[in-house]
């Protein structure tokens, strides 16, 4: 029987959490409560994770739901035909979770600090939003007929409002009585190529600055009363795992040229996954305290990817709208 274990490195990816417990069981080619299909695009692999079981859940470290991941290294640059692609797949996902009926009022929220730019994707992409939900009395019958009721709103953070976002969000919700919360956040990633090339749905909801170590109060089903979908994508590698992930490149390295059987093989193949990291935080606690690592070109790259998921929010929720609506709305 596989011995399960907690995720120790830092990651809010439900396809790198499935790979570090794959790594720490090699002889596991599937995993009990957990299933996994993808379909890969001429531009994108787009993977998705169910997680079906509390035993699934345990073992992968998040809760039971579905979780999907694009993947495309052309999300980090400026190419506007592969982007309106990406932004039409985005949207058939969300739809699909969404699953909302004709005439549901829909409530973005905007999470994370807008004044630090790796964790300015929740603002920057509620600006972006088509909001709706104020005119439903003032436009007539034919246009209210392709859009649906959507409010929106950046909450901040507590250290600019001197209030917990989920307390902020619970009342906007108990007022509003929306049919469904999308709640936009910035992630954190185990792997630097996933860094901004990566943009993860999930229905579970979220733990708003969970990302870079500040868990908050839950938004999901349970505490709000109302279905949450979290879109996020990766914007910061925290030191400690992009150390822990180079260490591990350089032992399986050296297993490869240690002698089998011998000692220092031993040594090498014995020790846990989470030992190493623990290791590696204590190491690094007085030099890299609460460090995290982000690309020097991530202002245009969030700009870009808030407006990426922005088209994708307002073409899934209002059914009338397209691209091209939607590109003379902004200009």
């Amino acid at each position: 029987m596989r011995k399960e274990k907690n995720i120790s490195p830092r990651t809010d990816l439900a396809i790198e959490a499935r790979e570090i417990v794959q790594e720490q069981d090699e002889k596991e080619s599937s995993l009990d409560g957990i299933e996994v299909t993808e379909d890969q695009g001429a531009e994108y692999k787009l993977t998705r994770v169910h997680i079906t079981t509390k035993k699934g859940s345990h073992t992968m470290g998040k809760p039971v739901g579905t979780y999907v991941t694009i993947e495309a290294q052309k999300l980090k640059e400026n190419d506007v035909e592969c982007h309106e692609r990406l932004i039409g797949v985005l949207a058939k996902e969300l739809a699909e979770l969404a699953n909302l009926k004709r005439h549901d009022t829909v409530l973005v929220i905007g999470l994370g600090n807008w004044n630090i730019t790796p964790d300015a994707l929740g603002p920057k992409v509620v600006s972006k939003v088509l909001v709706t939900r104020h005119l439903q009395e003032a436009l007539p019958d034919t246009i209210m007929e392709t859009v649906r009721p959507v409010a929106a709103i950046s909450p901040g953070v507590m250290g600019i409002t001197g209030m917990e976002t989920g307390e902020i969000v619970k009342g906007i919700v108990d007022r509003l009585r929306p049919k469904l919360l999308i709640a936009i956040d910035a992630l954190a990633a185990r792997k630097t190529s996933r860094i901004n090339a990566t943009i993860q749905l999930s229905d579970t909801g979220l733990a708003p600055g969970a990302g870079v170590g500040n868990q908050r109060k839950m938004l999901n089903k349970e505490t709000l009363g109302i279905p949450v979908i979290a879109i996020g994508v990766p914007t910061v590698v925290d030191a400690a795992t992009l150390v822990n992930d180079t260490m591990d490149c350089m032992l399986r390295e050296m297993k490869v040229q240690a002698e089998k059987n011998s000692p220092f093989y031993e040594m090498l193949r014995a020790m846990e996954h989470e030992e190493k990291y623990g290791l590696i935080t204590e190491l690094l606690h007085p030099y890299m305290e609460n460090m995290f690592v982000t690309p020097k070109e991530v202002d245009a790259v969030v700009d870009r990817l808030a407006g990426i998921i922005a088209n994708a929010v307002n073409i899934a929720m209002h059914p009338g709208i397209s691209m091209a609506d939607i590109n003379r709305y902004q200009s």
